[in-house]
């Protein structure tokens, strides 16, 4: 399938921030939605870091989120603007890994994937420190918390399940009211 794809799992799935021409629910395998990586731009800042989401690469694992195609014409304006948006700090990794779509067919899609060796790596915080940063942090593009409600809310809406997330949306609402 010509195009280019882009698959989201955070922020990306319900602010893509490019035009689409397409977009199904997809599966990325061998890699995890995960709160691993410390955010000093958008959801937190140099002095208070906050938490955003990444893919963590974990073999037989599995991450559902949104596959978009952008829409013809698009593509060189569409990469500018996202690496400007996700490569801000070199944390994220940008790759071409396949999906596969809800209706069964595979694209190769661009993921921003997290790299381990950087010093905004986190991966293994436990879920009750995970709550108190995204409870408390704020950064250029909002409340890490609302970062989390969205992605969480979102998800739902797709009928994405993630435990995960919920549990951590849990803990971050206790804390915060």
């Amino acid at each position: 399938m010509a195009g280019l794809w882009v698959f989201g799992y955070g922020s990306l799935i319900w602010n893509p921030g490019f035009p689409v021409a397409d977009s199904s629910v997809a599966r990325l395998m061998d890699w995890h939605r995960s709160f691993c990586m410390r955010s000093i731009h958008h959801r937190g800042s140099e002095t208070d870091p906050g938490l955003v989401l990444a893919l963590d690469h974990a073999p037989g694992a599995a991450c559902d989120g949104v596959a978009f195609c952008v829409a013809p014409g698009a593509e060189d304006a569409t990469l500018a603007a996202l690496r400007e948006r996700e490569l801000v700090s070199a944390a994220y990794l940008e790759v071409t890994l396949p999906v596969t779509l809800r209706d069964g067919r595979t694209v190769s899609a661009l993921c921003y994937v997290i790299d381990t060796d950087h010093g905004q790596y986190c991966g293994g915080l436990d879920l009750d420190d995970q709550a108190r940063i995204i409870a408390r942090a704020v950064g250029g593009r909002g409340t890490n918390r609302d970062y989390l409600f969205a992605t969480v809310d979102h998800l739902a809406g797709l009928g994405i399940a993630d435990a995960d997330l919920g549990r951590l949306a849990t803990k971050v609402k206790s804390l915060i009211t």
